[in-house]
């Protein structure tokens, strides 16, 4: 109490100010139409801006969450997308006569966001906040609304790291869609929009501006997903293979949102794959 009564009588001064202030423009706004129309006019221009500020401020965190809705129903819709068009290759291979055993969709996908990105380096990491908790494991393929960015590396609890595409270690199987002409993808550490496409057979046919996509010949991604696009052929001394130079459909500098790739089937997959052959 002390404090506040000491705190009036060393400001009285300024308090005695703003009152009067306070008095002189109600008397000056009542004496006069002119004046009490400006007042009025003054006033609402000010509350207009203060309502279009926080109208502003509103509809911003309202886009964030119809955000968030539209990536999960692009999460959906691409699973459904995967899953049909797996079920299609069991029609194609299938006889005319049969139908395919009925199955529990095969992919699906966990929404994420990245906390934690690079771009500048030889091996590239980033982070995103999901782990172990919400079904995340290593080996897991990793995509954003463009295409495709990384794989699942290393799994915390809540979070885990992938590795980016833009690491010059990890190589990702890949084709021309539409075609059979496979190669291994591969970032050479220079610009973080370019890729290379190499072991591509010297006999493919191929157009700048076809689409680059994965192979579907690993348990990480999918057949089909988009990588990027042919920005021509690079020269090389050798004759067996081309090496194409690919423009990458994601933008590594501003990855936000992604989402890791469920496959029912990846564990029984690569189970058969790691036993061994009889000789």
């Amino acid at each position: 109490m002390r404090n506040l009564l000491n705190f009036i009588i060393k400001y009285s001064t300024w308090f005695v100010f703003t009152f009067y202030v306070l008095i002189s423009c109600i008397l000056l706004v009542k004496s006069s139409d002119n004046h009490f129309s400006v007042y009025v006019s003054s006033a609402n221009a000010i509350g207009e801006a203060i309502y279009s500020t926080s109208s502003e401020v509103t509809d911003y965190f309202g886009l964030l969450a119809v955000n968030q809705r539209l990536q999960e129903s692009n999460a959906r819709l691409e699973s459904e997308v995967l899953n049909l068009r797996q079920q299609l290759s069991q029609y194609q291979v299938l006889a005319q006569d049969t139908l395919p055993d009925p199955r529990a969709k095969r992919f699906g996908f966990i929404g994420a966001s990245v906390i934690n990105n690079s771009t500048r380096h030889p091996r590239n990491h980033f982070t995103i906040d999901r782990g172990s908790s919400d079904g995340i494991k290593p080996g897991m393929g990793v995509v954003d609304q463009s295409g495709v960015v990384g794989i699942v590396d290393v799994t915390g609890k809540h979070t885990a790291r992938v590795i980016s595409l833009l690491n010059q270690n990890q190589h990702f199987s890949a084709k021309v869609k539409g075609t059979t002409f496979v190669g291994s993808l591969t970032w050479r550490g220079e610009d973080p929009s370019v890729a290379f496409l190499e072991e591509v057979p010297r006999h493919a046919k191929f157009n700048v501006g076809d689409t680059i996509v994965t192979s579907g010949f690993s348990t990480t991604f999918p057949e089909g997903i988009d990588i990027g696009t042919v920005m021509g052929k690079v020269k090389t001394t050798d004759d067996t293979f081309l090496v194409l130079k690919i423009h990458l459909a994601s933008n590594f500098k501003t990855l936000g949102t992604v989402r890791v790739i469920k496959d029912a089937l990846k564990q029984e997959l690569d189970s058969i794959k790691s036993i061994g052959t009889y000789e």
